[in-house]
């Protein structure tokens, strides 16, 4: 987000694609190759010039190196101190440009990472839990500087197979440390409980585990997605960012303490996302290219 709280971007780069309904129908025929489903997903929130991209690439058009991704006209290059984002992307189904340079500099790297489901084979953390971030974007006329947050997720099997659903967010505190609260819940047929997650990363690189707060439960989205937030005191949505069948983002006013912050928020449904109905919807939004 920027300091200037009306603007914004999420900075997705997928390999094996979790939401590709191209990657789910190649499951189904066998075990797929996920270098061929790869994807840069680009969502801008700024007054006038909101767009969504995410076109999928395939092996012929997409590369990986110790310090690139290359997924078709766009490059992620990290050069030892800053990330670097050379975006091309048009948006679906408005065929709409998006073309420019991020960069984001960490303001330190954590080496922290967790298995978030019951047979530890996916696994998340944060690369960078604080980082500043430049946005020049001459489509659609995009320039800001602001606060960012970096973090990875990774699989070994698809999300259907470990999760029932996920809310997830994070919050930028006043002293420079970023508060993450994972809350994951698995298939009934799990024979272990669900996962919680409340996390401070400090600043200095630091870790500490928190209580975890009650779920304080959010009204539902235009989509009757339900969705929940942990916390000690009733939390307000300032802005809903996305709002899918299966898949929901939005900002949230969050008290704590004496102090309120805003906070990222969001909710995957994955019972919804891998509906029929709902994967035959996906295509619109997320072409394959090459």
């Amino acid at each position: 987000m920027s300091d200037d709280a009306r603007h914004g971007l999420t900075l997705i780069a997928f390999v094996g694609s979790v939401f590709s309904p191209y990657y789910a129908w190649a499951r189904r025929k066998g075990e797929p190759d996920p270098e061929n489903h790869c994807a840069l997903n680009v969502a801008l929130y700024s007054p006038g010039a909101g767009r969504w991209c995410m076109t999928e690439r395939g092996r012929r058009s997409s590369r990986r190196g110790r310090d690139e991704f290359v997924i078709g006209p766009s490059r992620l290059h990290w050069d030892g101190q800053c990330l670097q984002v050379d975006v091309d992307e048009r948006g679906a189904p408005w065929p709409r440009r998006v073309k420019g340079r991020i960069r984001i500099w960490p303001e330190q790297l954590q080496r922290y990472s967790t298995p978030i489901d019951a047979s530890g084979r996916h696994r998340w953390g944060p690369i960078a839990p604080s980082a500043r971030i430049e946005v020049d974007l001459p489509d659609p006329g995009l320039r800001w500087q602001g606060h960012a947050y970096l973090d990875s997720n990774e699989g070994d099997e698809p999300v259907e197979s470990a999760f029932e659903r996920w809310d997830w967010s994070r919050a930028r505190l006043t002293d420079g440390s970023t508060l993450v609260h994972y809350d994951l819940q698995w298939p009934q047929s799990a024979a272990q409980p669900d996962k919680l997650l409340s996390l401070r990363f400090d600043p200095h690189g630091g870790v500490e585990t928190l209580p975890t707060p009650a779920p304080q439960d959010l009204p539902r989205t235009g989509w009757r997605l339900p969705r929940r937030m942990r916390s000690a005191n009733p939390v307000r949505v300032l802005r809903q960012l996305e709002d899918t069948p299966f898949y929901q983002r939005a900002m949230l006013e969050l008290p704590l303490g004496e102090r309120t912050v805003q906070a990222f928020h969001e909710t995957l449904s994955v019972p919804r996302l891998v509906r029929p109905v709902v994967q035959a919807m996906l295509p619109f939004r997320m072409p394959r290219r090459g």
